[in-house]
């Protein structure tokens, strides 16, 4: 058991900012993150050692974001005006010019749109994969599916962030 909280500790800023990405709010996400580490509690003596606790917590956590996500008040789209949402980057030593700075944040936003536009599961395949650098066979299981239906849902939501993003570029849209 103390084995299972450290590694609770270890996964908990990563399992918030996944939360967040899915629910694109840190109130709700927070919310979340709470009741996956009780459900996890609450579900620990089914828990298998030969597994990947976080591949165990993860699943919970999807599930738990496809239940909000079916509630009749979620299902209308909402994008966050909260600056701390945005994407930053930050360049170590010499400040960019404005130009560079405003063209990054453009890009972020772009990012962030595209990402916000996938469907459910492409957008948790993607980010599994990608940002948190779970396997395939990891995102199938927690995803319950195919190792080969993931490859298909992160190809095709790589495809879309593309895509948009070159349409964007190429539209000069800010967004």
């Amino acid at each position: 058991m103390p084995e299972m909280r450290l590694r609770s500790t270890r996964c908990s800023p990563r399992l918030l900012r996944y939360l967040e990405r899915m629910v694109r709010d840190r109130a709700l996400a927070e919310e979340l993150l709470q009741e996956a580490f009780l459900r996890v509690h609450r579900a620990r003596d089914r828990y298998r050692a030969d597994a990947r606790f976080s591949t165990w917590l993860y699943t919970i956590a999807t599930n738990l974001v496809r239940n909000e996500m079916r509630r009749p008040a979620r299902r209308s789209a909402h994008l966050s005006t909260d600056a701390e949402d945005g994407v930053r980057i930050e360049l170590v030593g010499e400040r960019p010019e404005p130009e560079r700075r405003i063209d990054s944040r453009r890009t972020g936003a772009r990012v962030e749109k595209a990402l916000g536009a996938l469907p459910e599961r492409q957008r948790v395949a993607l980010w599994l994969t990608a940002v948190e650098g779970h396997s395939y066979a990891e995102v199938s299981r927690a995803l319950e599916t195919t190792e080969k239906a993931v490859k298909s849902l992160v190809h095709r939501a790589r495809s879309a962030v593309s895509g948009a993003m070159q349409e964007a570029e190429t539209a000069g849209s800010d967004v």
